[in-house]
């Protein structure tokens, strides 16, 4: 079907290797190594709702040169609690063409390819050869699994968010291994799917707050819990691309090869 093409905006891949005025606050903070280094990144965000669009947001904004997008949804009314890219005036449209639009008025040479279909072991593509690094923000469980395993088979980082609804405490948040991970009841699943994997570890980021128990399957929300997931698990992608460089985090190549 034409709607899951990759639908693809911003410059080419040769880029001006001047360190646009955007970014110089930021290279007085990384570099201009780090500036460049970010440039010739590319990452692929499974997801662009209240988790992922901060997640994205805060990837253009760091100056990441390709940023990859994959979600089916359109925007709902719903969304506007939590979601980054949920406005009225952004209701109805599907979310990875706000997505792009958005990203090309942060820079213009940003590389996006959008893929509007959901991710899941039948899914063949987006190809994740292509990234450094992938980040997973999806809520199905089967839906991380996959990830892990295809980063993993790719040699490439990958960082998945857990559960954020039903909570009310950013200050909650850490990054840790998921075998080390307590209390969430999506890390729990994920890490029980995942021994019938070849995958041993992955890098999340999870809370220990206890859930809000409503008795309602839809998730409560709040703005400011799913936002600091995001913006948390970007500052672990883009300190992981400065630190490896191309490749991503070295302890996300979670394949076990015996």
């Amino acid at each position: 079907m034409e709607e899951n093409r990759p639908a693809t905006a911003g410059a080419t891949e040769s880029m001006d290797t001047k360190v646009k005025e955007e970014y110089k606050r930021e290279e007085k903070l990384i570099g201009t190594d780090g500036i460049e280094k970010l440039r010739n990144s590319s990452v692929l965000v499974l997801g662009a709702g209240g988790v992922g669009s901060y997640v994205i947001e805060a990837l253009a904004r760091a100056g990441v040169g390709r940023i990859d997008v994959l979600d089916r949804d359109v925007v709902d009314r719903s969304n506007i609690n939590r979601q980054l890219i949920a406005l009225n005036s952004t209701v109805g449209r599907k979310k990875v063409d706000v997505v792009r639009e958005r990203l090309m008025d942060i820079d213009p040479d940003i590389r996006c390819d959008t893929f509007c279909l959901t991710f899941s072991q039948d899914c063949g593509e987006p190809d994740f050869s292509r990234y450094d690094y992938v980040v997973d923000a999806v809520d199905s469980v089967g839906a991380k699994v996959e990830a892990a395993v295809r980063a993993a088979e790719a040699g490439i980082g990958i960082i998945s968010i857990m559960g954020t609804g039903n909570k009310m405490d950013p200050m909650a948040f850490s990054v840790a291994d998921i075998n080390d991970t307590k209390v969430c009841p999506l890390a729990r699943a994920v890490r029980r799917k995942l021994r019938d994997t070849a995958v041993k570890d992955l890098t999340v980021v999870y809370s220990e707050e206890e859930p809000v128990r409503e008795g309602d399957r839809t998730p409560s929300s709040i703005s400011f819990v799913p936002s600091a997931a995001g913006l948390l698990a970007a500052s672990c992608v883009i300190k992981g691309l400065l630190e490896y460089g191309s490749g991503g985090n070295k302890h996300n190549r979670i394949i076990d090869e015996k």
